[in-house]
């Protein structure tokens, strides 16, 4: 299951997206801080593929694939000084696969700092590149001891020796330009910036007209990153509602499918994940794996065993599969692809995996 970390400032939207996603259960209130511990939800991700496959072979049941995030306490400027709650929450989102931050494009009265998106982000980049040079130092003098009588250490003490100067000018890792093999080097110390980063850019519901400005003001300065521009708090009563009911309402306000499926997209998109299908009469499931994955490293998806003893994977896209109406049918017309070890699994592909172990 992938994870995600949501960030900003207080009021900024964080604990309505999560809402949005989560159908509910985080406190947004009109004051800073109102989160004080971190909340961390599961939301499933809607796949009208899945569903039509269901019906096709009429399951039991359907497993949709699910995303994690958490939301934690805002930042604000000087949070690495000890500035409001200091950054003490970031320890919630150290292992996370991403980051959102989530920006404030509103003008509120009773809502304290900037409603600019870009000066939002200026302020957060530059917290959470001081709370991972405070780590970075702690770690690079610790690893260099070590290293002393563990050779194998080099690589990393010399990408964090790269991080440490970089984030001294308080440059996020992630604007720097580094190789994959430092940024590999770095991951086992957990650092904020050296993760793939996405923002949610929160407008005002009196501007939904203005979504797409404010999402390319932050798309031209995060170049490269996922940036998805809606109104958290309508996404986020939309949410409460029943879904003939939800679905009117976003329709209604042009704002589309909703915040979930924009943001699963976004976020498997960033990670390069894809997704393939596995459907019979016991259950419809969706399966999420790496772009490039080979056909017996998606089978260890499943699990372990499926990946040892792999011989063959039989497979067909979705839609192919709709056509026939069933495996045994697209056996029949030759429409079953059997692939072996060096077939790459591409998303929307519906597999039945042989093995023996």
């Amino acid at each position: 299951m992938e994870r995600f970390g949501f960030v900003g400032l207080p009021n900024a939207g964080k604990s309505s997206l999560y809402n949005a996603l989560a159908g509910g259960g985080a406190l947004a209130a009109p004051y800073a801080f109102a989160t004080t511990d971190p909340n961390t939800g599961v939301a499933k991700v809607l796949d009208h593929r899945l569903d039509k496959l269901a019906v096709m072979s009429g399951s039991q049941s359907v497993i949709p694939a699910s995303v994690q995030f958490t939301d934690i306490g805002g930042l604000v400027e000087g949070a690495s000084q000890g500035e409001g709650l200091g950054n003490h929450f970031l320890a919630g989102i150290r292992e996370v696969d991403a980051i959102v931050f989530v920006l404030r494009a509103f003008a509120d009265g009773n809502v304290p700092g900037p409603d600019k998106p870009l000066e939002h982000l200026a302020v957060v980049e530059t917290e959470l590149s001081l709370a991972d040079l405070d780590s970075a130092e702690k770690q690079l003098s610790r690893k260099s001891r070590q290293m002393k009588g563990d050779r194998s250490l080099a690589a990393e003490v010399a990408a964090l020796e790269k991080a440490v100067a970089i984030l001294s000018e308080g440059t996020p890792l992630y604007r720097a330009g580094l190789s994959d093999d430092d940024r590999d080097a770095l991951k086992p110390n957990f650092l904020l910036t050296n993760k793939p980063v996405m923002a949610v850019v929160n407008v005002g519901e009196d501007e939904l007209d203005q979504i797409d400005g404010h999402a390319a003001d932050v798309s031209g300065e995060l170049a490269g990153a996922e940036v998805l521009g809606m109104c958290v708090q309508l996404e986020a009563e939309a949410a409460l509602l029943p879904l003939d009911e939800r679905n009117e309402l976003l329709e209604g306000l042009e704002l589309g499918e909703g915040a979930l499926p924009r943001f699963a997209r976004a976020a498997y998109n960033l990670l390069g994940m894809r997704t393939y299908l596995t459907t019979g009469e016991k259950e419809s499931r969706a399966w999420t794996f790496k772009a490039g994955y080979t056909a017996p490293q998606a089978a260890g998806v499943i699990h372990t065993d499926f990946e040892r003893g792999f011989i063959r994977a039989e497979t067909i896209q979705w839609d192919e599969l709709l056509e026939c109406g069933s495996m045994a049918v697209a056996r029949d017309q030759g429409k079953l692809r059997s692939e072996g070890k060096d077939y790459l699994v591409q998303d929307g592909d519906v597999i039945e995996f042989l093995f023996n172990v």
